[in-house]
This record gives structure tokens, sequence and C-alpha cells, in this order.
């Protein structure tokens, strides 16, 4: 018979949230999959856990998961981890599950801390629907295609960032959204969390006076369709959307979508700067 793959959630900060049922099946499985084992070997000196481990990396997993599902299919139970949260969440994982289950390995999850739902729990938008982005890519049109495409939900968008990629981040997805109320939730669970909440471009601001540390969730509040932006941020808008390249017409039909002006007047307005 296989053995059974464990994913199991581990802490985005403080170390005492991992949960006893963690605890008790990383002592119980043969091996320990690891993002990186220096960092999981902490974690498991602080609760006495002496279980071997293996290196499984995001850089590798598609060259490492062969070997940990040979043993999986040779009957070894293995536990899963990343350095922080949940494994296959913006984390290495996926492809190790995925070629589990088209192999027939049993998967248990061992649910626990994931930064998104932390930061969604105390972030103060509305929790009833949400759509989870990850990273966003780092080609900028890549970002902005993303962004259009969920644009139009009511749902909260959440995503994580860098700390040195956080203001570029705030100062785009105002230009693309506008003036939505936001918040950035960063070093959670950990001695200096912190949330902070405004509008995005005040959040730019605010994060932009100073050095960013540590790890960024950012929620943005889901499209209510019932704001619309100021001309001031329309002429903003259009400026550097114009000074990127893009040609007017589609440039006004795109932003009506998102600004509540109609197209003719975007146009219009775009026509005078130009």
């Amino acid at each position: 018979m296989p053995g059974r793959l464990f994913v199991v959630a581990t802490p985005i900060g403080n170390l005492n949230d991992l949960s006893p049922r963690a605890i008790e099946t990383l002592r119980a499985v043969s091996v320990i999959a690891c993002e990186d084992t220096r960092h999981t070997r902490g974690l498991l000196e602080k609760f006495g856990i002496a279980t071997p481990t293996v290196s499984l990396p995001a850089f590798a997993e598609g060259q490492r998961a062969g070997a940990i599902l040979e043993r999986l299919l040779a009957g070894a139970d293995v536990a899963l981890v990343t350095d922080a949260g949940t494994p296959a969440i913006s984390d290495p994982g996926e492809k190790l599950v995925l070629e589990a289950v088209a192999a027939g390995v049993t998967i248990i999850p061992i649910p626990g801390p994931a930064a998104f739902v932390a930061a969604l729990s105390a972030g103060g938008l509305p929790t009833g629907r949400f759509h989870f982005l990850g990273f966003l890519p780092r080609q900028v049109s890549e970002a902005k295609a993303m962004i259009d495409e969920v644009s139009q939900l009511s749902a909260t968008l959440v995503l994580y960032e860098s700390p040195r990629r956080l203001v570029d981040t705030l100062e785009s997805l105002a230009e693309w959204l506008g003036p939505r109320r936001a918040v950035v939730a960063r070093e959670l669970t950990k001695l200096h969390e912190e949330f902070g909440r405004g509008t995005l471009l005040e959040l730019a601001e605010q994060y932009g006076a100073g050095e960013v540390l540590g790890e960024v969730v950012v929620l943005v509040e889901g499209r209510t369709g019932e704001t619309r932006w100021s001309e001031d941020e329309v002429r903003r808008a259009l400026t550097a959307a114009l000074a990127a390249g893009e040609r007017l017409k589609g440039l006004s039909t795109d932003l009506a979508k998102r600004s509540g002006w109609s197209a003719q007047e975007l146009y219009r307005i775009g026509l005078g700067l130009k």
C-alpha cells in the first residue's frame, strides 16, 4: 500500500501557532519534505521533533517531487511543509500534490495558519466573498491583465507582495482600480504586526515614507458600483497610460469600466491632455 502525504500548515510567525495535530503528525511520519530544511529545523527543534527532512524548494520542486513520490509509493508516510503557512498556497507543494493525486496516493490536510486568511479575518473589509490572487506577475502588462480580469468583482481582492514592491503595487492598483479602500497587513502574528488602512493612494503615500519590512498581504475592496473617480484621478490615470504609449480610444473604453465615467467623457479629457 502507498504511504500517505500529509500537507501540514506551519506558523507564519509565532511558532506557538503550530497545532497539536501538526506536531503529532510531524513526529509520526517517515520524512518531512521542506521548502528549506534549515528554516524548518528551528521549528522542529522547538517541539523536540527528530524526524528526518528532505528539501523541496520552489525552484527545484519539479525535479525533486519524483523522489518523494517514490517514497510514498514504497509505503512511507510523508509530511509536506513550507517555511510558513499552508503548502501549495503561493508556496511550494502544488506539483507534489498533483503528482501524488495522479498516482493514487491519499492526501491528508493538516490545516493551520495561512497569511491571507489571518489578514482577511482582522482586516476590516468584507469577507463573505473574496478572490485570492497570490503574487502579481512581475511584468506590469501581465499584472494589469490579471487585475483587469477581476476589476468588476464585488468580492474583496487578496494578494501577497514583497516589501520592496509594495509601494509600486499600491500605486499601480490605484491607477487600475481607482480610489478603493484597502488594507496592508504586515508581519502577521509577529512582534511588529501591523494593519494599515486607507485608500490605495493613501497607503502608497504612507508606506512610501519609509522602509517597509516583513511579509505583506494586501486587501482591496471589491467594486461597489458607487464610486466615481474624481476628475483629478481620471486625469492622472489618463496621463500615465498615455505616457506609457496606450491608444486613447481603447484606453477610454477600458477606464470607463472602472472609473464611473463614460468613454466619451474620458476621450474628451484625453484629447485635451494630448
